[in-house]
């Protein structure tokens, strides 16, 4: 299938539609991100149409704004085409993602999507061939960030990473981009229902040979795989394939360090 996005004027609208009707208060931007208790940066990139609003912008805009404004802002919301910048042939998963009560990931090629802080992603998207212009580079870093709200606003769904040591190590980006991704792992891990383990550089009783799975639990308890790679991807709903996937992954658990060992690493290599 394509890896192109399917692009969207979604995000474009929604913004331009809250920039009029906060002028026609009288509001600047910095006197409206004040009352919606949003940072002005962060108003403006959802203006701009770089950012996806969270789900109380409505609520919080229609108790500063006039009483029709809210109703208009509501129905704005709702036309948002979720996914947008997402490439085709992921938007599948990202489906499943969203319902799933587990999440598990393997990865030994890149820091997993949910857990990428911004300067990592656009270190990613900006080493992309074919070149990504700088509108479909935006498209793609707000389709992930998006994304990435899976993991606060969903508290009862159990997450699993294992990721590669090597990943850390190889410094994608530079010293600081590494420090961010340090950083986001220690936070994100802090979570109860999170558990992220380094798989260290070295462990010879590794079966990690078949490369990156993901896998999901549907809440009526059938698991899902996929893996993807360059420009394609992979479903598998057959419950053998799943099955065979799971037990690989539960072994990789096995293999990685504890999660306590992961954060005593974690903090060992941002010290350094």
């Amino acid at each position: 299938m394509s890896s192109e996005p399917e692009t969207s004027d979604s995000l474009k609208t929604f913004g331009s539609v809250l920039k009029v009707l906060r002028e026609e208060d009288g509001l600047t931007q910095e006197e409206f991100a004040h009352l919606v208790q949003y940072s002005v940066h962060y108003i403006a990139k959802i203006e701009q149409g770089k950012q996806f609003p969270p789900k109380d912008l409505p609520n919080r805009a229609g108790a500063v704004l006039d009483p029709p404004a809210k109703r208009i802002i509501e129905a704005a919301f709702k036309t948002l085409t979720k996914g947008a910048g997402l490439a085709s042939w992921f938007k599948k998963w990202a489906i499943v993602e969203e319902t799933a009560i587990s999440l598990y990931a393997y990865e030994c090629r890149a820091i997993p999507g949910l857990l990428q802080p911004e300067a990592y992603l656009r270190a990613i998207f900006e080493r992309r061939l074919p070149p990504l212009t700088e509108e479909e580079l935006e498209h793609k870093v707000v389709a992930r960030l998006e994304r990435q709200r899976l993991l606060a606003e969903r508290p009862n769904t159990s997450f699993s990473f294992i990721i590669e040591q090597a990943l850390l190590e190889r410094g994608l980006g530079g010293p600081h981009v590494t420090r961010a991704v340090i950083d986001r792992l220690l936070e994100a891990g802090d979570r109860r229902n999170i558990e992220i383990q380094l798989m260290p550089l070295h462990q010879a009783d590794h079966i990690g040979s078949d490369g990156q799975m993901y896998l999901a639990e549907t809440p009526d308890h059938q698991w899902i795989g996929y893996f993807e790679g360059h420009d394609s991807s992979t479903l598998l709903t057959d419950p053998k394939l799943a099955s065979s996937m799971l037990q690989r992954y539960g072994k990789m658990r096995s293999q990685a360090l504890s999660r306590q060992a992961t954060v005593s690493l974690l903090e060992q290599m941002r010290g350094a």
